[in-house]
């Protein structure tokens, strides 16, 4: 008889690491996934992302809840339509932390999700940031997720929770031919920042997917404003 797999919640938002990430979790435990909507610019389309993903993967328990005070602080381009959307640079990751950033947006949900795995008697909280090729967010370091998780063990009922990154120190083409071996549902995803009806191409998730997905080797499969435009020639 198989072992019984552990109980677990996982963070998706529905963009590419997340969904990598989702797969990960499906295959090691029996998963539950939380999405967060928190008044961010592509926020219909990021729960429709979710809403396939959990589809494809045949998760059943699902969550999604609203965060109205992340969208009410403001402070980034993600919630502000007042500060505009910067294209990327050559910088990424290596300049100041950049106006995409949300403030301390990841403890929100990691909190959402420690109380949901407190009700699941779930024991892993899967989650995925990512630290190397990446926008060079605070809350997407290896010693936040450390502390964390000291603040699960000192703070919860049973102190038996545990954040899982099992994407944090991998390159984003690394993190693609991961997901292509394990079959995440690239296809279903989306990262772009600032539309929802094709991908930008310009943005700095859109770049960093766009790169992973050449350096890969692999084609990215979700569409882009410059191949609408193409086709529109």
């Amino acid at each position: 008889m198989a072992a019984e797999k552990p109980r677990s919640v996982v963070l998706l938002s529905g963009g590419m690491d997340s969904s990598v990430c989702a797969t990960l979790a499906v295959r090691e435990t029996d998963a539950a996934a939380l999405h967060i909507s928190y008044g961010q610019r592509t926020e219909r389309r990021e729960l429709r992302a979710f809403e396939n993903i959990c589809l494809r993967l045949g998760i059943e328990d699902r969550l999604a809840i609203v965060n109205e005070s992340l969208g009410r602080i403001g402070g980034s381009a993600l919630t502000d339509s007042t500060i505009a959307i910067p294209e990327a640079g050559d910088d990424i990751g290596r300049g100041r932390i950049p106006v995409t950033y949300v403030p301390f947006r990841n403890a929100h949900f990691l909190s959402a999700a420690v109380s949901w795995a407190e009700v699941l008697g779930a024991t892993r909280i899967y989650i995925g940031a990512v630290e190397q090729d990446s926008s060079g967010y605070p809350d997407c370091r290896p010693e936040y997720y450390r502390a964390f998780n000291e603040v699960i063990r000192t703070g919860t009922r049973d102190g038996n929770i545990e954040i899982v990154t099992p994407l944090i120190a991998m390159r984003k083409s690394e993190i693609v031919k991961k997901g292509l071996e394990i079959g995440a549902p690239f296809d279903l995803s989306w990262s772009c920042y600032g539309r929802e009806d094709v991908a930008c191409g310009i943005c700095e998730s859109c770049v960093l997917r766009l790169r992973a997905f050449a350096d890969a080797g692999s084609r990215d499969p979700l569409p882009y404003v410059d191949q609408m435009q193409a086709r529109e020639i």
